[in-house]
């Protein structure tokens, strides 16, 4: 099976691993896979077309995308203080 990624630059590439972090493309967010928020989104029928997976953070971050608010509070806080 192969999963579908973003990497650092932006673009899309098969991977033989699963994504740690899940994004939404529309808002540039990545958070955790279980987030409540997202699961939310989701589960109204919202955000799937715009989802996106990440291997790990620092991917996440250099592709442009901030953390989560809801499921990586302190992460989120730390970015708004050094945006």
């Amino acid at each position: 099976m192969t999963y579908t990624l973003v990497g650092a630059d932006g673009r899309s590439y098969e991977s033989a691993t699963p994504g740690t972090l899940g994004g939404y493309r529309r808002r540039r967010i990545y958070g955790r896979l279980d987030c409540p928020s997202a699961l939310r989104a989701i589960a109204r029928g919202e955000y799937v077309c715009h989802r996106v997976f990440f291997a790990d953070e620092a991917t996440a971050r250099t592709a442009g995308y901030r953390p989560c608010a809801v499921c990586l509070p302190e992460k989120f806080r730390t970015w708004k203080r050094d945006g």
